[in-house]
């Protein structure tokens, strides 16, 4: 039976959980998740973490959160005056928000962490920056 390598485009069942257990998301009620294993479409640590299966092969991928969505960092924080924000906002904790780039037509996304009386403060950090992941895999098939 053929294994996993660079270059192969595979079908993967996951289910991903914190050092705590807590699931952050599964492939389970949506079907696998389609890629190229060397496209960069999904994080390093999980790519690598398939080459080498077997179609029908289950393992447990531990990812350090460098070879996930990297360290968690104060610079990508900000604090904005509210008087800077649309009228219409009405921002709480949690929310994510749509921040225009000036060099970049894609949006940035945010989501709000502090709300103070005269202003709010954003992190553009990816919400498992800074986390160490856990993969349980299933590799469905090599196409």
């Amino acid at each position: 039976m053929s294994k996993a390598k660079t270059g192969d485009n595979v079908s993967v069942h996951y289910t991903g959980k914190l050092k705590d257990g807590k699931v952050f998301d599964t492939s389970k009620e949506r079907g696998p998740l389609d890629f190229e294993i060397g496209a960069n479409a999904v994080i390093e640590g999980f790519e690598t973490g398939v080459v080498g299966m077997e179609a029908g092969e289950s393992k447990v991928i531990e990812i350090p959160s460098d070879k996930a969505y990297g360290p968690w960092r104060e610079e990508m924080t900000i604090q904005v005056e509210k008087d800077k924000l649309p009228p219409d906002l009405n921002p709480e904790i949690g929310q994510t928000l749509q921040v225009p780039q000036q060099n970049n037509p894609q949006p940035l996304l945010v989501t709000v962490v502090k709300v103070e009386e005269a202003s709010i403060t954003l992190d553009a950090n990816h919400p498992l920056a800074g986390e160490d992941l856990i993969f349980e895999v299933e590799l469905v098939e090599i196409k």
